[in-house]
């Protein structure tokens, strides 16, 4: 009789659990997300300014513009189209590097926003809006400078 007691309790507790689990797989795959390209930017900046903060200072630059919670700053940056390309699922890569600059900003744009980069031509100057993830850093295993990475990028309209 106890065991029987003991064994309903663990399948309680068992069930119990995988319905909270479950439910918390819910919130977290039907939560809202960041519109980034609706939101502000927090700031607006050259893509040689950015590079050089980080290449000058690398933890405050993370400090200024990356978050520990995900939710790094969207920036504006501006600059020079040196390179257009795709990645490996088909969205289109735009990477603004001044003339002398070691290393520049490589934007990757969305499904949405993959149009918007067709517009834009190797040596125009160009806005891109974007969620940083990533700032410039040079390795020397390699010799090479790495670019700033923005994610969520699309043309800048204002």
């Amino acid at each position: 009789m106890e065991r029987r007691k003991i064994i309903k309790a663990g399948i309680l507790i068992a069930v119990v659990g995988i319905v909270v689990m479950g439910a918390v797989g819910l919130y977290l795959l039907n939560m809202p997300h960041r519109n980034v390209q609706k939101a502000n930017a927090d700031y607006s900046l050259s893509s040689s300014q950015i590079v050089t903060e980080y290449l000058t200072d690398k933890e405050s630059a993370n400090k200024k513009y990356l978050a520990e919670d995900g939710d790094s700053k969207i920036l504006k940056v501006s600059g020079i189209v040196s390179k257009i390309s795709e990645d490996f699922i088909g969205q289109k890569v735009v990477l603004l590097k001044g003339v002398d600059d070691k290393a520049g900003v490589s934007a990757s744009f969305t499904k949405e926003s993959n149009s918007n980069a067709d517009k834009l031509k190797v040596g125009q100057t160009a806005t891109l809006k974007g969620v940083i993830r990533s700032g410039a850093s040079y390795d020397k295993d390699l010799d090479l400078y790495e670019n700033v990475i923005l994610e969520k990028s699309n043309v800048a309209t204002k």
